[in-house]
């Protein structure tokens, strides 16, 4: 029976999504500006929501394509429940919906920032952070809103469908692969769009023509406004969506396995803690919303603020809801959990969000002018663009240091302090719990990261516009600002990407099981060597049982190529989305070059350009661009799976996960440090707009645009993604991967394997 207090999740997601909708009314009651703005901020919005169009259209009919095959793979070749097809579509429903929400509050937020900044730069701050706050609330409730209603009707229907607690967990589990298959074609397509306008905008208006950036005689700036939206604010939505429905997800399948090993499989003891440990980290997350609301509300900013003041403005929010969250985890883990392991389940959520904060901290530290990594970029402008290219290459490599450093103490951490080691279960339980506590403040960290585009947006509406220099001045202050916590917004998402794959690594685990039991397997023969044979039911194994009988370890060679595979697969994911970028801004570059060239007086101001045909550009180039690198992330898990096996699947996650996250940070961190030097030098340091040092700085920025908005934020997608297609296709893999493997190898376990699938036969259990 579901304990009385999980009714808090349903609860905590309903208030987020009633408050996102007053602050969106609070959004829509601003001023709207003078006429110039509104009509520059609906070219934005007009094109945001075209570009959406198009992209739904495709995601709908691979959607289409997947559920057929999924259906196929569960009545027909019996390797999947019937229900992970539905589950998967409202996966992806929910998370497009949430980005869709979102963007829609961001294009009507920037008019109305670039106003409210003319009246004070406290009233902008508040104007653009509540419209982001928008999005982090809806991002939280509609999650929890899809958990919580699968979770009821399984469980109210279990014994129509047949179903016990662990298979409820491991369905719902399977259907976080629609929220990251959404995520990461927002992500991708958003960010594919976003910098190909961008590239073309700078590379050829600010560097060829030398105007402002965001000058409206220049024809990319609507595209590239557009590109803010779409990218910064849908695809950061979808992508923060999928992490933090995954983490909650992940953790409560590994709160089912921990109550199975701590308790024995099938005793009244599991029977009366599992439900508990499963519900557990959805409580959490419920009250993470309702605690999100309060920090939206702590933030404001005295009128003469630097970049400085408003960055602890901001900080406020984060820090008073994840004060006030860390309280309330403990009362949830002691109220919700057995006496004996409460405390290190709550120390583990603790290290989680004590994590998030500490990378948010060092990414601060490495991207913001504020700092010295960063003008130490900007300085570098002195000897030109490659010397500024090769530090801020090497601030992003740095910058890896700190935030490595901090996930392993996390892992290490969650997993000793809650027996790890003698239980590797209940460690995992612990890891998931601090992926869901780094997350719990999700509310108020989005709202945080989707503030950049829009103060973007603000500042591009107000140049447009020809608005008063100080008007400008305080956008620019805002958007420095912004590129911040923007900066911060996906090292938050890369670390608990992290964290999150961790997590569904070990559940992958149990997805394993669960498809075995499925195809008549009852027992696993562990062959230990020397002789030493040890027969295991399947549902009492615990994960030590399985890494032994797949030969999880550096010996076995489809382990290692795993390895090496998942590590490579990183990289060519981010040179084909890099490539990608790269055609794309060539298109856009040259359309520029061709409306200067053949429509008379836009530099002079007396003709406007054709700002709709570069929105058709980047849509057809971020649509035509994104599939092949999707493919990539989607497939792999299942070619490799199927030749290499379980072991195989490990080790591809393993690889990815190590390069991925290291390789995200280093983008991530680079591209927003050359973004902000840029900054720096504009806001009249080191020579200012229009000197050497600015045009070397532009260069620097034009390299960092697709590390820092396209690859590096796509790759923590990857990651996650990757694994819950390993998720989905277990039943496949646990099912034909033995029959595949035989032809190449004489192993005789997977001689007797493939018996055991085809003929089930009964065999003596050796406890």
């Amino acid at each position: 029976m579901i304990p009385i207090v999980w009714f808090v999740t349903p609860i905590g997601a309903i208030l987020a999504l009633v408050f996102a909708y007053i602050l969106f009314l609070g959004v829509k009651r601003e001023d709207e500006g003078n006429e110039q703005m509104k009509t520059i901020a609906k070219h934005v919005r007009d094109g945001a929501f075209a570009y959406l169009k198009q992209q739904y259209k495709g995601v709908a009919i691979f959607f289409v394509i997947a559920f057929i095959l999924f259906n196929i793979m569960s009545h027909v070749l019996h390797v999947m429940h019937w229900l992970v097809p539905i589950a998967f579509l409202t996966g992806g429903i929910f998370s497009g919906l949430a980005g869709f929400i979102g963007m829609n509050t961001a294009t009507l937020a920037s008019n109305r920032t670039a106003q409210a900044v003319s009246v004070s730069l406290n009233k902008g701050l508040k104007v653009a952070f509540r419209a982001g706050g928008v999005m982090g609330l809806v991002v939280v409730g509609l999650a929890l809103i899809d958990i919580s209603i699968k979770f009821y009707l399984l469980d109210y229907f279990k014994l129509d469908f047949h179903l016990d607690l662990h298979a409820i967990t491991v369905i719902m589990l399977s259907s976080g692969m629609g929220a990251s298959t959404q995520a990461l074609f927002a992500r991708l397509g958003g960010g594919i769009y976003t910098k190909a306008a961008d590239v073309g905008a700078d590379l050829v208006g600010k560097i060829e023509a030398g105007i402002p950036e965001d000058d409206p005689r220049n024809p990319a700036t609507i595209a590239d406004n557009v590109g803010d939206n779409v990218g910064d604010v849908a695809g950061m939505g979808a992508d923060l969506y999928e992490s933090y429905a995954g983490s909650i997800l992940a953790t409560a399948a590994l709160g089912m396995a921990a109550a199975t090993q701590l308790f024995g499989h099938g005793t009244d003891l599991m029977n009366e803690w599992a439900i508990k440990f499963v519900s557990a980290p959805m409580v959490l997350a419920g009250i993470g919303a309702l605690l999100s609301v309060l920090g939206i509300y702590m933030v404001s900013t005295k009128e003469d603020a630097g970049t400085k003041e408003l960055l602890f403005a901001l900080n406020k929010g984060v820090y008073g809801s994840s004060i006030l969250i860390a309280i309330a985890a403990f009362f949830v883990t002691k109220m919700m959990l057995p006496s004996e392991i409460y405390l290190g389940i709550f120390f583990a959520s603790l290290i989680g969000l004590v994590a998030g904060i500490l990378i948010g901290y060092f990414t601060e530290r490495a991207t913001s002018d504020a700092y010295a990594p960063t003008r130490g970029i900007a300085k570098q402008g002195e000897f030109g663009p490659a010397t500024i290219i090769i530090d801020g290459l090497a601030v992003g490599m740095q910058s890896t240091l700190a935030p490595v450093i901090i996930i392993a103490v996390a892992i290490f951490a969650a997993f000793s302090l809650n027996h790890g080691f003698a239980h590797p279960e209940l460690g995992l339980y612990g890891i998931g719990f601090g992926a869901v506590g780094m997350l719990a403040t999700l509310g108020v960290t989005l709202a945080m990261d989707a503030f950049g585009p829009i103060a973007d947006n603000a500042g591009g509406n107000a140049e447009m516009s020809k608005l008063p220099q100080e008007i400008r001045k305080r956008t620019d202050t805002l958007d420095s600002v912004g590129n911040t916590t923007a900066a911060t917004g996906k090292g938050f998402a890369i670390g608990s990407a992290a964290l999150t794959a961790m997590a569904l690594m070990a559940a992958y685990l149990e997805e394993v099981r669960s498809s075995l039991h499925n195809i008549g397997m009852k027992i696993l023969t562990i062959d230990f060597g020397d002789g030493l044979v040890r027969n295991v039911e399947i549902a009492k194994a615990t994960m030590s049982d399985f890494m032994f009988y797949y030969q999880v370890n550096l010996m076995n060679p489809k382990f290692l190529i795993g390895i090496f595979l998942g590590a490579m697969i990183v990289f060519v994911f981010a040179a084909l989305t890099m490539k990608a970028v790269g055609r794309a801004a060539g298109d856009m570059v040259a359309e520029v070059r061709r409306q200067f060239k053949e429509i008379p007086g836009i530099l002079e101001g007396t003709a406007e350009p054709e700002y709709a045909k570069c929105v058709e550009i980047s849509t057809i180039g971020a649509q035509k661009e994104m599939v092949l690198p999707a493919l990539l992330g989607i497939l792999s898990p299942i070619v490799i799976g199927l030749i290499l096996g379980v072991a195989g699947v490990l080790g591809l996650l393993a690889g990815g996960l190590a390069t991925g996250f290291v390789l995200a940070v280093m983008m991530n961190n680079a591209g927003g440090a050359w973004d902000n030097a840029k900054k720096y030098v504009e806001i009249g340091n080191l020579g200012g707009k229009g000197s050497d040092i600015h045009k070397a700085a532009i260069v620097g920025d034009t390299v960092g645009d697709p590390f820092k908005d396209t690859a590096g934020p796509s790759i923590n997608i990857l990651i996650k993604l990757m694994s819950m297609v390993s998720i989905v296709f277990a039943g496949l893999i646990v099912t034909y991967s033995p029959k595949i493997q035989s032809i190449y190898t004489n192993d005789e376990r997977i001689s007797i394997e493939n018996t055991l699938i085809e003929n089930t036969t009964t065999t003596e259990v050796i406890e």
